[in-house]
């Protein structure tokens, strides 16, 4: 059963209804009314199930502009705009993480430690460890809007216990924050919201070192890897990944590497050919997906330690994605057919879609490129939508077709919002 997330507060059902109703009025889908807000069609499923409240003045006006109606008649009784208020900026986009990202700005538990409040924790390590677990459910499926609206009550929850659990619980709590920062910086990455993932990152690094677990701080550094490529930091992604590599074949070498350290130490070798693909280094991009295969071989599984989904299968989806980043399409769509990802997560299996519909956009093979991008859209709509490199080739796409682009093509484009 997929988590539910916290319980429906009845003035947020009661809004969303109210937001339904006169978007049925105007004659406009969740989706039309969500690409008027620049916002994501599950941001506005989320809202209209109350799941998603809507507090801020900014948000409520911007809704009330796309239903052409005021915010006294969205929400009776919300203030009034000051009309000293400057407007948000036109070119800053929303999306469904912007709740997440505005949580984890400032420091997370300050009054704590000024003292000026002892919060009593309402849940036991056991209960946060459940709450971490369907946040990485939620991370795998795409399902960003449920990420934010579970995290905006687990992870300052988390950041309390640690600052006040007792010392024989120290460090799991630390580990339970730990996994938390790294869920929140996957899915930042998966939206293109790097800078964010960079700090959700780095704070995962630091509560893993706090919990005394090497492993999960490498598997914090993985995290910071991708924010860094996203970024576009090719040299500080390859520094930071390099720095535990070296480290952990060092263990590996001696014999003293765990199994859940081999699926650490591959997924960074996955990291660095992602890394050495973007800078167009073939020699180098090929080298680390050979090193990551020897290991998953080693392995001789694919296994999910530490949400790194690490295996032979993930090396094989890593393999396509380098190629298509190389421009070598025929190589990716020739290993994408020998690949079943059907044990892996939606993203895992939205990804390698993805990529075999950029592999057929560089052959402008619009149909198959399209079929492929469709059913990724399927599985991680929200995923889809925001990937650079997939809007890109939606793009390249309509412009190859022109006017004759197929309808369907036009209307995947205008989702993602990639025909600008």
């Amino acid at each position: 059963m997929k988590p539910t997330g916290k319980e429906v507060d009845p003035k947020d059902r009661a809004f969303g209804q109210h937001v339904q109703q006169l978007r049925k009025e105007r004659g406009l889908t969740q989706q039309q009314l969500a690409a008027r807000m620049q916002k994501t069609s599950s941001w506005m499923s989320q809202v209209e199930r109350g799941v998603q409240p809507v507090e801020r003045i900014d948000v409520l006006q911007e809704l009330a502009d796309a239903l052409g109606v005021s915010v006294q008649q969205l929400r009776p009784g919300a203030p009034l705009p000051s009309t000293a208020e400057a407007p948000a900026p036109a070119m800053v986009k929303s999306n469904d993480l912007d709740d997440a990202r505005r949580l984890i700005s400032g420091h997370p538990a300050v009054g704590t430690l000024l003292g000026a409040f002892r919060p009593t924790p309402t849940k036991s390590l056991t209960e946060l460890a459940t709450d971490v677990d369907d946040m990485w459910t939620l991370t795998h499926e795409g399902r960003f809007a449920d990420v934010s609206a579970r995290l905006t009550g687990l992870l300052p929850e988390l950041e309390q216990t640690v600052r006040i659990a007792e010392p024989s619980d120290r460090n799991a709590a630390y580990l339970l924050l730990a996994r938390t920062y790294q869920a929140l910086a996957a899915a930042f990455v998966r939206q293109d919201e790097a800078d964010a993932a960079w700090v959700a990152a780095d704070r995962a690094i630091w509560a893993a070192e706090k919990s005394n677990d090497p492993l999960n701080v490498c598997a914090g550094v993985f995290r910071m890897t991708q924010a860094f490529v996203r970024l576009k930091r090719l040299d500080q992604a390859e520094h930071a990944a390099q720095t535990s590599v070296e480290a952990l074949t060092t263990l590996d070498q001696t014999g003293e590497l765990s199994v859940e350290g081999m699926s650490v130490l591959g997924s960074l070798h996955l990291a660095l050919a992602l890394t050495y693909a973007r800078g167009h280094r073939r020699t180098e991009a090929r080298e680390e997906i050979a090193k990551a295969r020897a290991l998953a071989e080693r392995l001789g599984e694919d296994r999910n330690d530490f949400n790194l989904e690490f295996g032979i299968t993930n090396v094989a989806i890593q393999s396509v994605s380098t190629a298509v980043d190389l421009g070598d399409a025929g190589e990716a769509l020739d290993l994408g057919r020998e690949i079943d990802a059907s044990s892996l997560s939606a993203e895992r299996q939205g990804r390698l879609l993805m990529d075999l519909g950029r592999a057929h956009a560089q052959r402008r093979q619009t149909g198959e490129a399209l079929n492929c991008l469709l059913r990724a859209e399927d599985l991680v709509p929200e995923t889809v939508r925001t990937h650079v490199a997939a809007r890109k080739a939606i793009r390249e796409l309509v412009l190859i077709e022109g006017a004759s682009a197929p309808p369907e093509l036009t209307a995947l484009a205008e989702r993602a919002d990639a025909l600008e």
